[in-house]
This record gives structure tokens, sequence and C-alpha cells, in this order.
């Protein structure tokens, strides 16, 4: 017997960190997120915002998956969703036509939304960028979604390879998505501190020239270099 298939799956409680832990990765530089994280942790490297002017942002992962040419769970997240969330969603890449656009971004503000990003593409970007909402997606195109299902919200999903669960930290800057797993937020800020103390202690010159690091120069005095010239 073939029964009839939900339009949407929605999970609305999970646990999703405090304002101050949160707030610990508010103006966060990507790069340093990453070198935190070993190295990884951002997003596809085409996901950057639609507007130069509004690309900052820090906040609780709001997880939709909305599937290739479908806006529906983005539409439901947008009503689920609580004050400083990010709306992150799933359209398994698809570049046929824009799932975000000028009033999912109006929406998203009143609600309160911190940021939308999507490995989906966007449209209607003047108006995007006049709201002020950090929209970050793979690209603009004028063509429109359904709105039809099915789709989840609340529930994990994978965007270019990053496994993202809802109240992980999303952070964004001009150089893309970094995600912060929820359970990892201790550590990685304490990594991040490092990095950035490190960052702003790297040795420079009597001009403040930078130049190679010292452990490179020593290595090529050394006898693990083979030079053939």
């Amino acid at each position: 017997m073939i029964t009839e298939r939900a339009l949407l799956t929605i999970r609305r409680e999970f646990r999703r960190p405090d304002a101050k832990s949160v707030g610990r990765f508010a103006g966060a530089a990507t790069v340093h997120l990453v070198d935190a994280m070993g190295g990884r942790g951002a997003l596809g490297h085409q996901i950057k915002a639609v507007s130069r002017a509004s690309a900052t942002f820090a906040g609780t992962a709001l997880t939709c998956y909305a599937g290739a040419d479908d806006t529906l769970a983005i539409l439901a997240a947008l009503e689920l969703a609580q004050p400083g969330d990010v709306v992150v969603a799933a359209t398994e890449d698809f570049k046929g036509s824009a799932v975000v656009g000028d009033l999912f971004a109006a929406i998203a503000r009143t609600q309160g939304v911190a940021a939308i990003v999507t490995d989906g593409l966007a449209r209607d970007s003047e108006g995007i960028a006049a709201s002020g909402l950090p929209v970050f997606a793979s690209g603009v195109s004028p063509n429109s979604a359904a709105r039809s299902g099915p789709g989840t919200v609340g529930l994990p999903v994978d965007i270019s390879g990053v496994h993202i669960s809802p109240g992980d930290v999303v952070v964004g800057d001009h150089d893309g998505v970094v995600v912060v797993g929820r359970d990892d937020l201790d550590a990685v800020h304490e990594q991040l501190e490092a990095v950035r103390a490190a960052e702003s202690s790297y040795p420079a010159g009597p001009g403040g020239e930078v130049r190679v690091p010292q452990f490179v120069r020593t290595l090529l005095e050394s006898g693990q270099v083979r030079y053939l010239d």
C-alpha cells in the first residue's frame, strides 16, 4: 500500500547554544576560524554574499533541505526561525532556479534572522542588498522555483561536503561561510584566540615588512633539502 508522503518533515525542538556562546564568534574572520579547526569547515568556494555591503554574520543554524527547484522548506524555516538563527538551505546544489530573493530576505528581517545561506541561487539581488540581510548563495538567476515540497526543517543537511546540524554556529564574511559544530564551540573558540594571537604577533622587520617564516629559511639551509643546481 502506498501512503501519501508528507510535504514537510520538521523537528521544531533542538538544542541551541546560548547567546553568549554564539556571540564569541561575532566578527571572527572565517580564515581564522578555519585555521582554528585544522584547515577545514568552510562551505564551497562558490557560496558568497549576494551583497558585499551585507557580508558579515554569526548565528545559530536552522537547517532545511529544500531539494532542487523548491522553496517550501525554506519558507517553513523562516516561519519557525528564532531571532539570531541562520537559515541554512540545502538544494542539492541546483542551479536551474533561485530559491531566495528579496521577499524572503524581508521575511527573514522581520523574524530577526541573522542570515540566509544556501548552496542554491538567489534572485532580486538589488532588493536583497537593500534589505541589509546577509544572504549567501552560489550565484544569481532570475528564474523562480516551485513551492511544492517535499522537504525537511530542523534535520541535518550536507552542503559541499560539510555536515551541518541544527544548533551549529555559522559564521560568514567576504571570504565565505564556516560552520562550527555545536559541541565543539569551546574548543574552537580557544583555538581561535590562539590563532588571533599568532597572527597579531607574526614577526616583521624594522620597517614593518613581513618575511618568510624562520623555520622555512632554516629548512632551506639544512641537509633535508637536495638542491639540483
